[in-house]
Order: C-alpha cells, then sequence, then structure tokens
C-alpha cells in the first residue's frame, strides 16, 4: 500500500542549489581575487579548516578546484535538464566582478561568465535563483577594511549589487541577498569561527570575551542588514517584477524536558537567530534584542537613515536551508539571556538518528518549522533552497541502467530526501503553508563547505574528484538521479515508496 503523497502545484520550483565557491574552481582566473573562502584549508569530520593568512603555499585549499564547474557548466546543466530541473540555485562569486571588492568599475571577464551562464539556463527552461554573498566575500574587504564591521563595506556590497542587478535583471527574476545569515548567531561553540568568517569576515582575537564577540556580531550583521535592504531597494527601482529574499538556515530547536526553564531555553535559542529574519522581513528589530543592545550597549553605529532603507527595503519571499534540529536546557545556577549564550545548551536528542557528520536527521522538524515561519510571516511566500544529505558514496559497476558504466547504490538519500519532500508536502496540504519551491543541496557533488571535503557527498550526480581535486572530473548519475527524476516528472506525487 502507497503512502500519502501530495501533489505540488504545476508552477513549482522543483530543483537544487549551490555555491560558486564550492563549484565553480578556476579561483585565480580571467581577473577573479581572492575570496574569504579561497584562504580556508581543507577539513573533515574531526579537523575544523583553517583560516590562514592569505594563500599558502603547500596548503589545500578545495575551494580552489571545487569540481570546475566554470569550465563544465554546460554539461552539468544538460544533466539538471534531464532530470526536470525547473529551477536552479547558485550564486555570484563577488570577486569575480570586484576582485578588491572596493574598485570602482566591474571586472568584464567575470560578468561575461555569469552572462553565459545565465543564457545557458534560460534557454534549457531552468528559472535561475541568485544569491548575491554566498559565504564568500573579497579577502581584501577583510585585510583593509575588517570585514563586515566597517559600514564602508555596506557601499561597496551596494555597488556591486547595482552592477549585477542591472546586468542580469533581464536574465535572473529570482535573487537572495546574504546565504545563511542567521548562522553567525551562535558564537559560544566550537564552529562559530568558521561561522562568522563566512558570514561577515571576522575573524576574533584568541583573548576575545563572549561579549566583545558579539558586539562585533551584531555590529556586522547590522551592517549587512542594511546592505541587504539597499539591495532590495535596487532591485525594486530596475524592475518591480525582480524578488529578492532573505536566506536563513532554519533549525527547529526543542527543548529538552517540560521544564519552564528548558521551555524559556529553547524560546531564546529560537530568538537569538529568528531575530535576522524578522529585520529582513518586517523591516524591524524584535523588542528582546533592542532591549539586550540597550543594556549591553551594543551596534554602537546606526543611523537614522539605517532605520528607513531597513524599512523601505524588506523582503519579496523568505528563502531557507533545512538539515538537522537541535535539543536544548537551561544551565543550572544561569538566568537564561540572550547574551549570556552559555546559559543555553545542546543535549542530545535521542528519539532521532543522526547521519555521519552528526547531524540530527528529522523530517517532521520540516514540516514544524515551515508551520513556524508561516505563523510569523503569514502569506509570505518560502522557498526550500537547501536541504539534503551529506554522506560516504561508493561509485560501483551499473546494473540496470544503459546511461552509465558506473553509479552510486544511494538508497540512504533517496530515503532522507523522500521523507523531507513527504513533510513540506504535507506542510502545504494539510497546513497551509505557502511553499513555493524545493532546491535540494546539491544536486552534483561539490565541496563540502563546512569541512571542505570532497567525500561528504549530496549528489545526484556523482564527481570523480577527491579531496584534493584529482581525478577524472567525470559525471556519473547515482541511484537518486532517476528517483527525483520521476518525483519531478509527477509534481512530488510518486515519491518511491510502499508499505
Amino acid at each position: 500500500m502507497a503512502k500519502k503523497t501530495y501533489k505540488m502545484a504545476d508552477d513549482f520550483l522543483w530543483g537544487g542549489a549551490i555555491a560558486a565557491h564550492q563549484a565553480e574552481g578556476f579561483w585565480d582566473v580571467d581577473g577573479k581575487g581572492v575570496s574569504i573562502a579561497d584562504v580556508l584549508t581543507a577539513g573533515d569530520n574531526q579537523t575544523a579548516r583553517q583560516i590562514t593568512d592569505g594563500v599558502v603555499a603547500g596548503e589545500n585549499y578545495p575551494n580552489h578546484h571545487g569540481v570546475y564547474f566554470y569550465e563544465t557548466y554546460k554539461e552539468d546543466l544538460a544533466l539538471l535538464k534531464e532530470m526536470g530541473f525547473k529551477a536552479f540555485r547558485t550564486s555570484i562569486a563577488w570577486t569575480r566582478i570586484f576582485p578588491n571588492g572596493d574598485e570602482l568599475e566591474p571586472n568584464e571577464k567575470g560578468l561575461k561568465f555569469y552572462d553565459d551562464l545565465f543564457d545557458e539556463m534560460n534557454r534549457l527552461g531552468i528559472e535561475p535563483v541568485v544569491t548575491l554573498q554566498h559565504f564568500e566575500m573579497p579577502y581584501h574587504l577583510v585585510t583593509a577594511y575588517g570585514g563586515w564591521y566597517n559600514r564602508k563595506v555596506i557601499d561597496f556590497f551596494e555597488r556591486y549589487a547595482r552592477v549585477v542587478l542591472t546586468r542580469y535583471k533581464d536574465k535572473v527574476k529570482y535573487w537572495m541577498t546574504h546565504n545563511e545569515i542567521s548562522n553567525q548567531a551562535s558564537l559560544a561553540d566550537a564552529h562559530s569561527t568558521f561561522q562568522v568568517w563566512v558570514n561577515s569576515g571576522l575573524k576574533f582575537d584568541e583573548k576575545a570575551t563572549l561579549d566583545e564577540k558579539l558586539e562585533k556580531m551584531y555590529q556586522a550583521a547590522h551592517n549587512e542588514l542594511v546592505a541587504s535592504a539597499r539591495a532590495v531597494i535596487i532591485a525594486h527601482e530596475l524592475d518591480a517584477n525582480l524578488k529578492v529574499g532573505c536566506m536563513l538556515a532554519e533549525t527547529p530547536i526543542y527543548p529538552a524536558t517540560t521544564k519552564p526553564e528548558d521551555q524559556l531555553a529553547a524560546l531564546k535559542a529560537t530568538q537569538a537567530r529568528e531575530w535576522f529574519a524578522d529585520v529582513h522581513v518586517r523591516g524591524a528589530y524584535p523588542a528582546t534584542l533592542e532591549t539586550m543592545f540597550a543594556r549591553k550597549g551594543f551596534r554602537k553605529n546606526v543611523t537614522e537613515q539605517d532605520f528607513d532603507e531597513l524599512k523601505r527595503g524588506t523582503v519579496d519571499y523568505f528563502a531557507m536551508s533545512y538539515y538537522m534540529s537541535w535539543v536544548v536546557r537551561a544551565v543550572a545556577e544561569k538566568t537564561v539571556v540572550l547574551d549570556d549564550q552559555r546559559s543555553v545548551a545542546l543535549t542530545p536528542n535521542t528519539e532521532i538518528q543522526a547521519s555521519d557528520w552528526g547531524w540530527n536527521i528529522d523530517p517532521k522538524g520540516l514540516r514544524f518549522v515551515l508551520n513556524q515561519l508561516s505563523d510569523r510571516y503569514p502569506n509570505l511566500p518560502i522557498m526550500i533552497v537547501e536541504n539534503g544529505f551529506g554522506a560516504y558514496d561508493e561509485l560501483v559497476a551499473a546494473e540496470d541502467t544503459d546511461n552509465a558504466e558506473l553509479t552510486v547504490h544511494d538508497g540512504y538519500r533517496i530515503d532522507y530526501l523522500r521523507e523531507h519532500i513527504r513533510a513540506f508536502e504535507e506542510a502545504v496540504a494539510l497546513d497551509g503553508v505557502n511553499l513555493i519551491g524545493y532546491l535540494s543541496w546539491a544536486p552534483f557533488d561539490i565541496v563540502s563547505a563546512g569541512t571542505g571535503e570532497m567525500k561528504k557527498r549530496y549528489g545526484y550526480v556523482y564527481v570523480d574528484l577527491d579531496d584534493f581535486g584529482n581525478g577524472s572530473g567525470k559525471r556519473y548519475k547515482k541511484d537518486s538521479f532517476y528517483w527525483y527524476q520521476q518525483v519531478i516528472n509527477t509534481q512530488g506525487q510518486d515519491l518511491g515508496d510502499t508499505v
């Protein structure tokens, strides 16, 4: 007996998503400058990526090679077309357009590459969905100006945004400003060094206190939000039909117990991340943030014009990633407040399984968070622009297909994606969530942002490259390729499962 499924609307945007720095490679050709992604070394499941002072000879920088999408994009897009993609999300590498970030004139060779890329997508009938800043900014803006902590970067981003929005307004309808801007909220955990670097170009002194880190993060984030609002205003001035969204990492946070203090801990942990969305969508900071800023003296460098621009530059839709959920508890003898992140602690969720990288697998959490967003921002269109399963894949001889001599039997990926698709279908059909698209991460294997590995694979297409960029680079269709093709062909009605 088949499980219950639901057919999505005919104009639903099925597809996938990548980022320029993880896929394009050719990091120093055609005038491209050094980005903050270009100074991240390789890591693995146990080893954090390191941020080096410039590009250091002998280090392994996996973003330098990616999967050579800069050359192979036509081949890769043809595979996406074969799967039936309606949309494909990628990003523009800021450093291909303004290599140092503070130039007055853009790099024409960089602009031409994206002309060609978007033209090919449009030719194939694949809707481009484009992020302006996806975990990369010019490295020079960090070394010369201090990253997003410096208000001058707002103006540099505005110039960049105006150039690309003007250039591609007839080729790209859907835009996003900053990728997963909310990830930098957690500064008390071990992963925070990476997150504030890729979000804001901030690198803290080892002796910096938590308050000092928070002050810099909140100011940098404010500057990013003002820059985002300016991009929205520019887009709407150029063409009222352009749609600009925010992009947040959505992670439902559950209380560890029914104790009131744990309930409050989950609420405060959620507020620490979701305020970014309030500013993007409502154009104003929530009272809990304003109260904390006043108490702590954070976010000193703001202007009245900032708040006017935030009001005028609210987003047209809400873009989100979803990979996992968290469980938290209140720490004994501490008062739970936003500015003391050590008053809330993560705790294991014993009710669900986790991936090889320790990410909780929680499909029902996707329906949960979609309902939260729908309640919080009624009628605002939502697009899932990242969701996927990173796993170790084994390339083996194909058996029942004449389309490739090698394949990957990735039933574990199909299982993961099937249940997440089922969850958002229920959110739409049963709960009335206004979901307009699902772009899974990533349609073909790319370099992992968090670890710098190729062995952490997400794709429907296997890319024959290792963590050092060695290999044939050949593309092979996995079992999930044909499964997702069928999902798209049936508008999500056939998820290929029985009980």
